[in-house]
């Protein structure tokens, strides 16, 4: 924040100087005051409708027979020279020896990694894309009948939780934690089942764990017991063991 956009005796601050919209921005807002007559509402929104269901017929048609899979989130912005991507790398390698597929969000960074380690171990491969003006392209290391491409972040959140029977969450920013927060609701909701989710990265992650444990917590809105949703690793081969270790308890294995 610049100096000259700083509160100053408690005066406010116009958030505009502070995230200045662009004119397709600008558009939407407008666009949102806008009265539309009943036609109109109709024809744009039922085209949406459609877009929406074919999203969801083309996913559930393509990951019905996955088998068992572990989806891998993460930064889109992570370097393949970042120790995180290595790591990211390990994991999935490690989850396909053990007999799970590699879901990720089918981008470069740590998806990318994700699937590098997947492909190369000869595992499934599976890329749930979404389409973005920044970042988001398509890796190499996806099964080619396995990618997919989202135009709404909503639908491709419904693919990752249904068709995961695990979480590894890498560092990431805003999308990672929307993504974190989605599983965690679900399961603490019972709208699926508990499947394991695990943080890899103390030193990453435990700010935003303290904060939940001192703030949240100590403010009553969640309960102690949602805490043990969470596992907090830092290598491949504790990643890997929490998820093998929860299945153990119910005497399941993926298929080989």
């Amino acid at each position: 924040m610049s100096e000259e956009v700083k509160p100053k005796n408690g005066e406010l601050v116009d958030v505009s100087l502070l995230n200045p919209a662009v004119p397709e921005d600008e558009k939407r807002i407008k666009e949102a005051f806008e009265d539309r007559n009943w036609n109109e509402i109709k024809s744009a929104d039922s085209w949406v409708v459609f877009k929406v269901m074919a999203e969801f017929v083309e996913g559930f048609d393509k990951l019905a027979k996955i088998g068992p899979c572990v989806s891998i989130f993460g930064s889109a912005r992570t370097l393949p020279d970042n120790p995180y991507y290595k790591t990211a790398e390990d994991i999935a390698a490690k989850l396909v020896r053990h007999g799970y597929g590699v879901i990720t969000g089918g981008g470069p960074g740590i998806m990318e990694a994700g699937n590098k380690g997947a492909f190369e171990q000869g595992g499934k491969s599976v890329g749930l894309n979404i389409k973005l003006p920044f970042e988001q392209h398509s890796n190499i290391y996806i099964d080619h009948d396995k990618s997919i491409n989202f135009d709404f972040f909503f639908v491709r959140k419904v693919m990752f939780v249904k068709y995961s029977q695990g979480f590894i969450v890498m560092p990431g920013g805003f999308g990672t934690l929307d993504e974190l927060f989605e599983a965690m609701t679900l399961i603490q909701t019972k709208k699926i089942g508990r499947f394991p989710i695990v943080l890899v990265g103390t030193a990453y992650w435990s700010g935003l764990l303290d904060w939940i444990k001192g703030t949240m917590l100590t403010e009553h809105n969640i309960n102690p017991e949602d805490l043990k949703l969470i596992s907090i690793v830092d290598t491949p081969d504790e990643a890997v063991k929490v998820i093998d270790m929860f299945y153990s308890k119910y005497l399941l294995k993926p298929n080989f």
